[in-house]
């Protein structure tokens, strides 16, 4: 466990989460500051516990020496977990929106039926599941190929077919 020096010279509280200069982790991510292999300078990868691969890579400061990388600091580490964080939010949106659609048509009644479209992506068994719900009541529901191309004209047809064969 290291302890960190205050700007005032004052011995600051120890920082649990510290290992060393390059490498910081709080038991979620962990960031480490590593060579860049592609130009000359530093990186730094931000990890999530349990991955592999890291959520976020990004240039790293050099030190005053221009040889060595900045050291990490509170600060740093906090912004960095706040960005990879974001950044794994942003891809599980654009995965969900790959594989989530959704119409609403209205019915003979006025009613609006929601009628929506999630993709399963199997290696095995592609397909997706079409849905038909109105006011929180589940009308239908039908398994379709995964490319079934959902717009209002097709769920309108499959209402019309009382949810038979979407076709």
């Amino acid at each position: 466990m290291a302890a960190k020096k205050s700007k005032q010279g004052e011995k600051a509280e120890t920082l649990e989460n510290e290992v060393d200069v390059r490498t910081w982790t709080d038991g979620t991510w962990s960031a480490q500051v590593i060579k860049n292999e592609d130009d000359v300078g530093w990186a730094v990868a931000m990890y999530l516990t349990g991955q592999d691969e890291p959520a976020l890579v990004g240039p790293w400061t050099m030190g005053r020496d221009k040889k060595n990388p900045k050291p990490l600091s509170q600060d740093a580490f906090n912004t960095l977990v706040k960005t990879a964080s974001e950044v794994l939010q942003r891809h599980a949106q654009q995965r969900r929106a790959q594989l989530h659609r959704e119409v609403d048509v209205q019915n003979r009644d006025g009613s609006w039926i929601k009628v929506s479209l999630d993709i399963v992506p199997d290696e095995d068994d592609p397909h997706a599941i079409l849905q038909a719900e109105c006011a929180g009541e589940k009308l239908g529901m039908a398994r379709v190929m995964p490319h079934f191309k959902l717009s209002a004209k097709s769920a309108e047809k499959w209402i019309g077919n009382n949810y038979g064969d979407p076709g």
